[in-house]
C-alpha cells in the first residue's frame, strides 16, 4: 500500500466470531459453531451447494439452447435470403437473354417487310445486298430485301451481340464507304480562313470491329485537309482480338507519318486512355472521336474556326446516325445536349429564332451540356481546366462532368 494511502485508510474493526456466527445464523445461509472456523460447515450447506450447482447447470443448459435457437434462426434467414438473391439473379439473367433474343428479331422487323412464299408458309425475314451497276458510283452498296441474307444467321447474331451492329454488312463495306454530304445549303457557301489551328485527333478502342475502326481512320484521313491535321493518335486499350494487332499495324502503313499508335500495357478504361492520347498530342486543338464513326465533308474546319476565335470555346459537331442494321447514313436534325434533374443526358431541340440571322444555322449554338466523347478543345485550355476526371474507368458520366466543369470554370 502506498504510504499516503495508508495514512488516510480507516482502521479495520475486528469482528467477534460469536457475533459473526449469530449474524450468519440470522440470515439462515451458512451456520458454524462458536469457536470453530468457517470450514466447519453443517450438512445443510452441502445440500444448498448441490442445489446451486444443479441450478447453474440448468441455467447454462438454457443459455446453450437459446444460443442454438438464435443461431438456427439466423442461419435460416440467411439461407432464405441467399436463395431469393440467387433466384432473382437467375430470373434476371434469363430475362436479359430473352430480351436480347427478342431485340435481334425486333430490329429486323423494323427494317423489313414480311415476304410470304405461299398461302400456308410462315413469312420469313430476308435481306440481300447487291453491288451497284457500272453506271452507278463505284463502291456504293444498295441494300434491298430478298432471300440472300437471313437474320437468323449465327454470324449475324454473334456480331450483333458482340459489337452492337451488323458485322456482315460491315465486312462487305470494307475499309471505305461513301458518306453523303448532308450539310445545310448555307454550309456549302461557308468559307474558312486558310490559317487555322492544327488538330490532333484522338481515337481510343478496345476490341473494336476491325472494319468499323478502319473506316473511322480512313474517313478522318481522306476528308481532313492535311495542313490542319497534325496527327491521328490511336490508343489501343489492351485489345484481345488478333486482327487488331499485326493486321491493323500492316493496314496503318498507308497513314505513315500521320498516325501514332499507343498500346496500353494494362487496361486503363476509356477516360484514362483518352488522357494518355492527349498527353502525346502536339496539335493546337484536341479532337476526341469514337472508334466506330465516320466524318463528313468539311467536318473539322468549323470546329477549328470557332476555337480560333475563342480559345476557351469547347465545340461539338452535329452528330448524324449510322443505322446499326443497314449501316445506312442518316442525317440528324439540329439539336443540343441537355440533362434533367436526375442528371440524365439527353438531346434537346433548338429554337428556330436561335438559327435566325445572317449566318443562319451555320452559327455555333450555345448548349448547356455536351457529348463527352466527340468534341474539340484547345489543348492548353484542356490542361488548364484539369482534363478528364482520372478516377473514371468507363464512359457514361464524362459528358456531364466536363459540361459542369466548363461552366463553373468560366464563371
Amino acid at each position: 500500500m502506498d504510504p499516503q494511502d495508508a495514512a488516510h485508510a480507516k482502521p479495520l474493526i475486528p469482528l467477534d466470531r460469536d457475533v459473526l456466527g449469530r449474524f450468519c445464523n440470522s440470515l439462515g445461509t451458512v451456520s458454524f459453531l462458536p469457536g470453530q472456523g468457517p470450514a466447519s460447515f453443517q450438512p445443510g450447506y452441502a445440500e444448498i451447494k448441490k442445489q446451486t450447482f444443479k441450478n447453474a447447470r440448468f441455467t447454462m443448459r438454457g443459455i446453450t439452447v437459446q444460443c442454438l435457437f438464435y443461431a438456427s434462426l439466423i442461419f435460416g434467414i440467411w439461407t432464405t435470403l441467399s436463395y431469393i438473391y440467387i433466384y432473382h439473379n437467375h430470373v434476371s439473367n434469363l430475362e436479359t437473354k430473352t430480351q436480347e433474343a427478342e431485340l435481334i428479331w425486333s430490329l429486323g422487323k423494323k427494317l423489313q417487310q414480311q415476304i410470304t412464299h405461299g398461302p400456308q408458309q410462315i413469312p420469313r425475314l430476308h435481306m440481300r445486298f447487291e453491288k451497284p451497276d457500272e453506271d452507278e458510283t463505284a463502291g456504293k452498296l444498295f441494300f434491298k430485301l430478298g432471300k440472300d441474307f437471313n437474320y437468323s444467321n449465327p454470324e449475324f447474331i454473334d456480331g450483333l451481340l458482340k459489337y452492337g451492329f451488323n458485322t456482315i454488312l460491315s465486312k462487305s463495306l470494307g475499309s471505305d464507304s461513301k458518306v453523303p454530304d448532308t450539310r445545310n445549303k448555307m454550309c456549302l457557301q461557308k468559307r474558312y480562313p486558310a490559317k487555322l489551328p492544327t488538330a490532333s485527333v484522338i481515337i481510343c478502342f478496345h476490341n473494336e470491329e476491325f472494319n468499323a475502326l478502319f473506316r473511322t481512320l480512313s474517313s478522318v484521313g481522306n476528308l481532313t485537309p492535311h495542313y490542319i491535321l497534325e496527327e491521328i493518335i490511336l490508343v489501343d486499350d489492351m485489345s484481345d482480338f488478333d486482327d487488331l494487332k499485326e493486321k491493323l499495324d500492316h493496314h496503318l502503313e498507308i497513314f505513315r507519318g500521320k498516325i501514332k499508335v499507343i498500346r496500353n500495357k494494362k487496361r486503363e478504361g476509356l477516360v484514362r486512355s483518352r488522357l494518355i492520347g492527349a498527353s502525346r498530342a502536339s496539335g493546337d486543338v484536341l479532337v476526341f472521336l469514337d472508334s466506330h464513326c465516320e466524318v463528313n465533308t468539311a467536318w473539322l474546319q468549323p470546329l477549328l474556326h470557332a476555337i480560333a476565335k475563342d480559345s476557351k470555346m469547347v465545340v461539338c459537331p452535329l452528330i448524324d446516325v449510322i443505322d446499326s442494321m443497314t449501316l445506312e447514313y442518316q442525317s440528324s436534325p439540329v439539336v443540343r445536349g441537355a440533362f434533367n434533374w436526375h442528371l440524365d443526358f439527353k438531346w434537346d431541340s433548338v429554337y428556330s429564332y436561335e438559327m435566325d440571322g445572317p449566318e443562319g444555322p451555320t452559327r455555333p449554338i450555345r448548349s448547356p451540356a455536351m457529348a463527352g466523347g466527340i468534341f474539340a478543345i484547345n489543348r492548353h485550355y484542356f490542361n488548364e481546366i484539369g482534363q478528364y476526371d482520372k478516377g473514371m474507368d468507363l464512359w457514361g458520366a464524362e459528358n456531364l462532368e466536363l459540361s459542369l466543369r466548363f461552366q463553373m470554370y468560366n464563371k
